[in-house]
């Protein structure tokens, strides 16, 4: 699997898009210049012929193609697999190592969000005290993660637990932290409007977190 991923991305390179790609993502690692529709096709046609008997297997391939990644592409493969239909048995508390790795290595918010927002959200409630544990921690990207873990649960969403992992970090100046609080708000807002105005009013955000949170409510 793991060959025939990085042969087919070298036949889809495309050098003349390589640097924007690696510009917009301010990335030191280069890219091929593989765009994403071209990266869901191969996914497919990978992980259709190639697949994997364990969870042990499956983590294992990750860890390998991200590790050992000489283009930011291979990452992001890393990542579909991650996320691929056919392994979410495998996608338990049982890899919360697994995604906290690739959340500090990764270091950076295309790769955070999409583990953050999507398997790891996935694990709620089971991981909600983990995440606690995470929103103070040295590492910015794990607070990002507890934060915005919780985007895409809608009537799900455990406010509790979010205003939890907000409240250490509600002083912060980090951008990438103050975007996450708004973002988390805004999240909850759609199902929620009148907890998220009152959480606001009763709570000191930066600007830009205040601003975020509220962007879809009326005044």
């Amino acid at each position: 699997m793991i060959d025939a991923i990085r042969h087919g991305l070298a036949a889809l390179a495309d050098p003349a898009k390589a640097p924007a790609m690696q510009a917009y993502m301010k990335s030191e690692m280069p890219f091929y210049g593989v765009q994403k529709p071209a990266r869901v096709k191969l996914a497919r046609a990978v992980f259709d012929e190639y697949l994997l008997d364990s969870f042990d297997a499956w983590q294992r391939t990750i860890q390998t193609l991200w590790r050992e990644a000489s283009r930011r592409e291979e990452r992001y493969m890393a990542l579909a697999l991650l996320q691929d239909r056919r392994y979410a048995a495998y996608r338990t508390p049982a890899a919360l190592g697994l995604y906290e790795e690739l959340i500090v290595t990764g270091a950076w918010w295309d790769y955070v969000d999409e583990v953050a927002c999507g398997p790891l959200g996935a694990l709620l409630p089971e991981v909600g005290p983990a995440l606690v544990e995470w929103s103070t921690d040295a590492v910015m990207w794990k607070r990002r993660a507890s934060i915005i873990a919780q985007v895409r649960r809608k009537r799900e969403t455990d406010f509790a637990l979010l205003a939890d992992c907000i409240e250490p970090n509600r002083g912060d100046r980090e951008f990438f932290i103050r975007k996450a609080i708004g973002w988390a708000l805004r999240a909850y807002a759609w199902v929620e409007p009148e907890v998220v105005r009152t959480y606001c009013e009763a709570h000191e955000l930066s600007p830009l977190s205040q601003r975020e949170a509220l962007k879809n409510l009326a005044p």
